[in-house]
């Protein structure tokens, strides 16, 4: 698997190309399928500036990165951790900006959950990817709406062979020597004069994780395995192609993510449990008991490229599915659904949509080209109450919002050094029906546009590297949530919401220093009519504070990132990466509220030493520095030694007790191995 990081327009590294000569000893990365791909920059792929850079299979397989979380954690301008609480949801920082600022692809098609776009990238599986393609900053208005600070697509495989295949197994144990998780992975695919197959199935099927030893156990958690930890998830992907010459491409593709067993919310070890401790205290209140038995997401999708007279055209017409249910228990023990407060919501949701994309050469030195998407999300939400005691379900709920793009965007070759790019795009999205059911018109629909623009300039001066200025204004529309959200009777609905927007500077520099490749970004983005929870001074049925969504922050992110690689020798390579991160945030409400969950300072460094012909040992360091959520992450020790096509590693070597996020602790140490086999 490849791992692209597009620092805005030209990329950070992640890893670079450190240990180029030992990279010789391992296996090619998988054939990328190009039709998924999303318009990184105007420049060729592997163009002469250099600007693409990677993380190959071989190094993914070492490190036993088998989440989208933890592939992108060592990429300069990305944070990881979670929200804790009664969702649990591992969480990508691109930047400062979160997953409702930074839309998710798989193969170029958007995973959007109409209702509230909560998405867990814990369970996005990588093992099978050919291709993570991570944009920072600065994002193509041809990929469609959002993109306000960043985008991430999921590349799957394409074969180039005959006949070709892989097939890994792994497992995962705890500091206690016990089996925590399995994994495996089976891929094939061929090719023929005329048509290819490609298939692949991915399954994870984790116990949970064990707690550091120096964790202090107390009623909420004892010590060793950590309770209601554990997951299940898999992935199947599908893909027919049809070649009828050198140029032209049609490819059906069915792609499953689907969490097969039943995902968990492991509770704060600070705070009152029913069923485990006593009750809660003056200002404390008992943790809410959920977990999801099922979280599934369909993709049925149809791609082509076709040649035209001076110029082409791209479709993307797709289907996409996702079934979600929500139990919430009495207590602790997940066993019965009889108190006022359980339930099980279900949530049944489909989405289509079509892209068009067309461009030609207006001439010698000029490029144009043009996107067209639209999309038509339905949302339907089903709840029981107390299912315990034959609870009947409620009216079923619906809500159904469509959503257009149209962009345009010019590269003009100023000189053979220099390319100046524009773009320019109309976003609009209008909520057909909200919240109605058989018994209820629903709540009032309303509708958002935005007008996103760019300008960036690449000057090549000489096949060493190249430098970048970027600017742009992009914009996030509010989902369903967003607008319509009650919170449980605490909130009320603003079906008017605007977009929020971000205002994008960046400058930089990748290419050969010396002996070392770095690439280098500076970058400023200022945010404003950020979403924010507002007091509307009212009361609800209960007598408490109601609230309402409404435009009302404004902030800043920008920062500096790093990456270099160095060949020291021809056994001995080195990468590292270090980017610092400033954010600021206003709130109408705190006026010394500060943003969570990101660290200002993270350092990756990593060796690649090959010992022998078909030995390398890869010890690296990740550290991150404290975050306002509360609690500082301690930094990671893993080291890693694979041989031939096996991986052997270790994780948290000193088994340090950290928190991301307060009252939720991270694995201690971990171990994995992996054997895969290709043909």
């Amino acid at each position: 698997m490849r791992v692209v990081a597009k620092a805005g327009l030209l990329g950070a590294a992640i890893l670079g190309r450190a240990a180029a000569s030992l990279s010789a000893q391992e296996a090619a990365p998988p054939p990328v399928f190009v039709l998924g791909t999303i318009t990184l920059t105007v420049e060729d792929r592997e163009s002469r500036d250099g600007t693409t850079t990677s993380v190959t299979a071989e190094q993914v397989l070492r490190a036993n990165r088998s989440t989208l979380d933890d592939a992108l954690r060592v990429a300069p301008g990305v944070q990881v951790g979670h929200t804790g609480g009664s969702r649990y949801e591992r969480l990508i920082h691109v930047r400062g900006f979160d997953r409702f600022q930074v839309p998710l692809s798989i193969d170029g098609i958007r995973v959007t959950l109409p209702a509230d776009n909560r998405l867990d990238y814990g369970r996005f599986l990588t093992p099978d990817l050919a291709e993570i393609q991570l944009q920072e900053g600065y994002v193509s208005v041809l990929n469609g709406p959002g993109g306000m600070g960043g985008a991430i697509n999921l590349v799957t495989r394409q074969p180039v062979r005959a006949f070709q295949g892989e097939a890994r197994l792994g497992v995962e144990a705890g500091n206690r020597g016990d089996i925590a998780a399995r994994s495996g992975l089976l891929s094939l695919g061929m090719r023929r004069q005329g048509y290819w197959l490609q298939g692949s199935y991915m399954r994870r099927d984790s116990d949970g994780f064990y707690l550091s030893r120096d964790h202090a156990p107390r009623p909420q958690q004892g010590a060793g395995l950590r309770d209601h930890s554990d997951s299940d998830d898999g992935r199947l992907s599908l893909k027919a192609g049809w070649t009828p010459n050198a140029t032209d491409e049609y490819v059906l593709s069915y792609t499953r993510t689907r969490q097969t067993g039943e995902k968990q919310a492991s509770c704060n070890i600070d705070q009152p449990i029913r069923g485990a401790t006593p009750p809660p205290g003056p200002g404390q209140g008992w943790q809410r008991d959920w977990t999801w038995p099922e979280w599934d997401l369909d993709s049925l999708a149809f791609y082509s490229h076709t040649e035209l007279r001076g110029g082409y055209l791209k479709t993307r017409a797709y289907y996409d599915r996702f079934d979600n249910l929500l139990p919430a228990w009495d207590d602790a023990s997940h066993s019965t659904q009889t108190e006022r407060r359980a339930f099980d919501s279900r949530y049944k949701d489909w989405a289509w949509g079509l892209s068009l994309e067309a461009g030609a050469e207006l001439g010698a030195a000029d490029t144009l080209r043009a996107a067209l998407h639209h999309r038509r999300d339905r949302h339907r939400s089903i709840q029981v109450s107390r299912p315990g005691l034959g609870g009947v379900p409620d009216p079923a709920e619906l809500s159904e919002e469509e959503t257009w793009s149209l962009a345009l965007e010019n590269t003009w070759q100023a000189r053979d050094d220099l390319r100046v790019i524009a773009g320019i795009s109309h976003d609009r999205a209008e909520v057909l029906q909200a919240e109605r059911n058989a018994e209820d018109a629903g709540l009032p629909a309303g509708s958002t546009k935005a007008v996103n623009w760019q300008l960036a300039a690449i000057w090549l001066p000489d096949a060493r590297g190249a430098s970048h200025a970027s600017l742009s204004s992009r914009s996030r529309f509010p989902t369903l949530f967003d607008r319509y959200s009650t919170r449980f009777g605490s909130a009320v609905p603003n079906p008017e919401l605007k977009s929020e927007r971000a205002l994008n500077v960046e400058l930089g520099y990748g290419g050969d220093l010396g002996p070392a490749r770095i690439e280098t970004a500076l970058s400023h983005s200022k945010a404003r009519d950020m979403i924010q929870s507002v007091p509307t001074g009212g009361l609800n049925d209960e007598g408490k504070p109601l609230s309402q969504s409404r435009n009302v922050g404004d902030g800043t992110c920008e920062g500096f990132e790093i990456a270099a690689s160095w060949d020291i020798g021809d056994r001995l390579g080195l990468a590292a990466g270090y980017p610092f991160l400033l954010r600021d945030l206003s709130d109408p409400v705190r006026a010394d509220y500060r943003p969570t969950d990101t660290s200002r300072h993270n350092a990756y460094l990593r060796p690649d030493w090959r010992t022998m012909d078909r030995l390398t040992v890869s010890p690296s360091v990740e550290i991150s520095g404290a975050r306002l959520s509360e609690s500082a992450v301690q930094p990671e020790d893993p080291a890693r030694i694979a041989y031939a096509r096996m991986a052997f590693g270790i994780r948290n070597l000193f088994d340090r007790d950290h928190q991301p996020a307060e009252g939720f602790p991270e694995p201690g140490r971990s171990f994995f191995l992996t054997t895969r086999m290709t043909f």
